[in-house]
């Protein structure tokens, strides 16, 4: 990292460090956690992000990826290798389902979203992070190949067998709402946020133009869909 980046962190992100994204949603999370909630971390993957690791601070905490890796993910109390479309667990299993970086992978949302319904207990809530598809990085990712993405991650230290292919079927608000709405789920809620520009950070020059964008945006709500940030949050209704 260069001196002027270092720079730029402090005068303009002192209050941010590395992962604020997943603390951000750590945070949601916690909100909807109690002791006794089992949960469910769909696309676990090996538990590469230490804030999405809830082991311990409730009942049960099970995960589920095509990644041979989750069987090992140190976050689970149970890890299964299973694509999210079809999850190995029976109906009204969890309180919560969250997903970190999943939806903008998948490539069938009716099956995800209606899987998440089947294994949510009544009133259960589904949250996920995901990319904003109008946001300029998703735009650029979807007109690059995967070996750019690769390239990229790997400068931000990110292992390429941690890079994945991006659809983003589901990553604007307008198409969150539709298959919530499709699927059944209620109280809906979507924010976009816009923070420290992470993917800029390897260069300084990139890293002044999206700190002046991050400004621009997050300075009036009429510029709300280009933020680069989703939380969802929905709940199946209690019965």
């Amino acid at each position: 990292m260069s001196a002027l980046t270092s720079y730029f962190d402090r005068a303009f992100y002192p209050e941010l460090t590395d992962n604020w994204d997943d603390q951000f949603f750590r945070r949601a999370i916690e909100a909807k956690l109690t002791p006794d909630s089992i949960v469910l971390d769909l696309g676990a993957g090996a538990g590469i992000v230490a804030e999405m690791n809830f082991r311990g601070k409730v009942a049960r905490v099970c995960g589920v990826d095509l990644d041979p890796r989750v069987c090992d993910n140190p976050h689970l109390d149970e890890g299964l290798i299973a694509d999210g479309g079809s999850i190995p667990y029976d109906d009204d299993t969890f309180d919560v389902i969250f997903a970190d970086n999943v939806m903008e992978h998948i490539a069938d949302p009716a099956a995800i979203y209606g899987e998440v319904w089947r294994t949510l207990k009544p009133g259960g809530i589904f949250l996920f992070k995901t990319p904003n598809k109008t946001h300029y990085m998703p735009t650029i990712a979807r007109i690059t190949p995967h070996s750019f993405h690769e390239f990229v991650n790997n400068l931000r230290g990110r292992k390429e067998i941690d890079t994945f292919p991006t659809l983003y079927r589901t990553n604007t608000a307008s198409s969150i709402q539709y298959w919530a709405q499709r699927t059944g789920f209620v109280d809906c809620r979507v924010r976009r946020i816009e923070g420290r520009p992470e993917y800029l950070r390897i260069n300084s020059l990139l890293y002044a133009f999206g700190i002046l964008y991050e400004r621009i945006v997050n300075c009036a709500r009429l510029l709300e869909p280009f933020r680069i940030l989703i939380i969802a949050e929905m709940k199946k209704p209690q019965g």
